[in-house]
């Protein structure tokens, strides 16, 4: 089977040279745009299935921001094309949901590697291989969130296939695996839970390429089963604002 026609990825829809060499990667389609108006003279380069792409300039250099769906599947096959036509860096933003009782609703959560409780990553590396962010991009972010005085975390997430297999363990027929393994995440000090970088940074250590993740909290399950205070939060502009600064720190630091 032919993966690409005429030069153009099979799934994504880009060439050689579409996208730039930095590349921010949300879930959600629709945020694409949102997150494109941050860039100078932004373009809608593709749009296919859940694989929405523009591409601009921050301080002069080409970026792009591609769309990668829910969970792994999609989100490395997006970093895999995108790799193939030219980029080298990326920093996934999407949301989470807290573990840690410290983190609440609102936070933002950049995480330093992920627990591999997913599908995607085991088609890439054997399951002892952590799943790590790169030092670089992680520190870029953590500069970017001081820089606007937003309150962050950095540590490990978890990361998994089901949505509901977190929110609704019990109901399910492995639910004494789901609950024993989610009490072991909160022993272990795990931060939150979302769907995509333990396969986005193992895929990113095959790949030779940086990938990091940054993250809005949306609420803490944890705490609302304390009946500790839970806010609830879905803009994910800070999110968005801290990527964008961390990509300006990175190609600065690359034109060094």
């Amino acid at each position: 089977m032919k993966y690409s026609e005429n030069g153009e990825q099979y799934h994504i829809g880009l060439r050689e040279g579409d996208p730039g060499k930095y590349v921010i990667l949300p879930g959600d389609p629709k945020r694409c745009e949102k997150i494109a108006q941050y860039f100078d003279k932004p373009e809608l380069i593709a749009d296919r299935r859940e694989f929405t792409t523009y591409t601009g300039f921050l301080n002069g250099e080409r970026v792009s921001v591609t769309s990668t769906g829910i969970g792994g599947p999609s989100a490395v096959i997006a970093l895999q094309e995108l790799v193939k036509t030219g980029a080298d860096t990326f920093i996934r933003v999407g949301t989470c949901g807290g573990i840690d009782i410290n983190v609440k609703g609102g936070d933002i959560v950049i995480a330093t590697g992920a627990v591999r409780m997913e599908g995607t990553s085991r088609e890439y590396a054997p399951i002892e291989f952590p799943a790590v962010a790169n030092l670089d991009v992680v520190n870029s972010l953590v500069k970017s969130a001081q820089k606007l005085g937003y309150f962050y975390h950095t540590g490990i997430v978890q990361c998994k296939d089901s949505f509901y297999g977190q929110h609704n363990p019990e109901i399910m027929p492995v639910n004494y695996e789901l609950i024993n393994k989610w009490e072991a995440w909160k022993k272990l000090g795990c931060l939150a839970s979302e769907m995509e970088s333990a396969a986005l940074f193992t895929a990113g250590s095959f790949l030779k390429v940086k990938v990091g993740s940054v993250f809005l909290t949306v609420a803490n399950q944890e705490r609302e089963k304390l009946n500790l205070d839970n806010p609830v939060e879905h803009d994910t502009d800070k999110a968005i604002k801290t990527a964008i600064e961390a990509l300006k720190i990175l190609i600065a630091n690359d034109k060094k």
